[in-house]
């Protein structure tokens, strides 16, 4: 389908669906049950921008940007943008090494339960097979279509494929290169670098810069497409939506969504940051960031294994898997789920830095999974003296997690106490499960300690002091405790 024919089937499902572009009927919409109980997914930022795999995903933007750290590498490697701009890393990435089967099998091994790639970056080039433009991985550098091959092999491991657009932010991504003479201007070009119509990257002028309707309309058609071709079970949106002339289309594309769904007999969510979709109509998305309470509605974070970039750079600062894991289990104790992101090279290898983390994690979900899968929030999400610092941009802020701080889940007649650093002295004192608490009036029938299956002597006091002989681990340990 064209545009135009697009647009009109969008607005006959809608009419003929049961869930309409008004926000008392998406909040109807019921997070599904699955995405409550899988908790664990893993992000993928991989596109043109790992080719120079300098700074970070935002290489197309910043290197239009005279005097940045982007400029200066690309005019050192490459030369002037005039000559060589961005558009022409389109052939150096060519992904020859990428293999969707030992990707999801990776994934797997994570105890990952759902996977998500960005099908669209900003930089506007899709990672999939498009019939609305030909800039895209199918048509031009791999060949191959990216997103396709990734939703059979992790379908094949029953896993959920998902799926990430970030094209609203391409109205401005490429604003820079208006400033002086280089290829963004070149018409040739136009349908690639698109309208860059915004300001500079300013917080104070980005969200006065309303889209017109021509972008809009395919902002719409493009997010549709790929919900029809590869019928993904959770749609993101990064950042830049909540802009309000995108309003009305976020709408039409839940509804859109929704009912398309509806028809396959699937449970789908949207993922949404700030405050783009109503309270209740998505599923709410913290971008390398937390909470510091029990959020009776479910949420996600969604955040990366490394600290300065979402995509490969050749100077990625990774983080360690044990902080990775504490952030997991704090995550899930406040009724939310983890989105770990990893960068793929231009080759298609998946770096042995982000390989060995995911192992890593799966190594720890295979003993403790339990204490995260299928589980539920209980009365407290936990204790301890450490901070966990509330919103966007503060992964990087919490301070190192202590013997005193315990996080909780729950599932039937369980209670799931992780340790998130284990004391050297063996003795683990529990104030939420102790008499002097206002949460725990049960009794307790047996702790197990999952690393090890020990069930260590306890005495229960005005805290639950707990004595194993396991002294020494490097990560979270689970308690499994079992009540009456």
């Amino acid at each position: 389908m064209n545009k135009q024919e697009y647009l009109e089937e969008i607005e006959k499902v809608i009419e003929n669906g049961p869930y309409k572009a008004t926000w008392e009927s998406l909040c109807g919409h019921e997070t599904p049950k699955w995405y409550r109980q899988d908790k664990f997914g893993i992000f993928i930022h991989w596109g043109i921008y790992s080719v120079p795999a300098f700074g970070n995903e935002w290489y197309a933007h910043y290197v239009y940007k005279q005097g940045s750290p982007e400029f200066q590498y690309h005019k050192d490697n490459y030369g002037d943008l005039k000559a060589f701009g961005y558009k022409d890393f389109i052939p150096m990435f060519t992904a020859e090494k990428f293999c969707a089967e030992q990707w999801a099998e990776l994934f797997k091994e994570a105890g990952a339960r759902f996977v998500m790639p960005v099908a669209e970056h900003h930089d506007g080039f899709q990672m999939y097979e498009s019939e609305l433009s030909d800039w895209n991985a199918k048509k031009m550098g791999p060949g191959r279509d990216v997103l396709g091959e990734l939703k059979t092999a992790v379908e094949k491991r029953d896993m959920k494929i998902c799926a990430s657009s970030h094209r609203a932010e391409h109205w401005w991504f490429f604003n820079r290169g208006r400033d002086f003479d280089c290829d963004v201007q070149d018409q040739a070009y136009q349908a690639f670098y698109g309208p860059a119509c915004g300001p500079s990257h300013n917080w104070n002028t980005l969200y006065d810069n309303a889209p017109d309707e021509e972008f809009l309309e395919d902002w719409l058609v493009r997010s549709c497409e790929i919900v029809d071709k590869y019928r993904p079970k959770i749609m993101f949106f990064d950042w830049w939506i909540q802009v309000y002339a995108f309003k009305r289309y976020l709408q039409k594309f839940a509804a859109y969504y929704y009912n398309r769904a509806a028809s396959w007999g699937t449970d789908v969510a949207i993922d949404a940051k700030f405050d783009a979709y109503v309270h209740g109509s998505a599923v709410k998305d913290i971008e390398r960031g937390q909470l510091n309470h029990i959020s009776p509605d479910f949420w996600q974070n969604d955040t990366s294994v490394a600290k300065n970039s979402w995509g490969y750079t050749k100077n990625n600062d990774y983080k360690d898997s044990v902080e990775i894991i504490q952030d997991l289990v704090d995550v899930v104790s406040k009724n939310g789920a983890l989105l770990l992101n990893i960068g793929p090279k231009a080759d298609g290898t998946i770096p042995k830095e982000d390989e060995n983390i995911l192992r890593e994690i799966g190594n720890w979900l295979k003993i403790n999974g339990e204490a995260i899968y299928n589980t539920v929030y209980w009365k407290t999400f936990g204790e301890g003296p450490t901070e966990v610092p509330e919103g966007h941009f503060t992964d990087t802020q919490r301070k190192e997690y202590t013997p005193q701080d315990i996080r909780f889940t729950a599932r039937a007649n369980y209670i799931y106490a992780t340790v998130m650093k284990w004391p050297v002295s063996g003795t683990v004192k529990i104030k939420s499960l102790g008499t002097g608490s206002g949460y725990f009036k049960s009794s307790i029938k047996d702790i197990e300690i999952l690393e090890t299956g020990e069930h260590p002597y306890y005495e229960l006091r005005q805290d639950l002091e707990i004595y194993t002989t396991l002294y020494e681990s490097s990560r979270p340990v689970c308690l499994k405790i079992t009540i009456d």
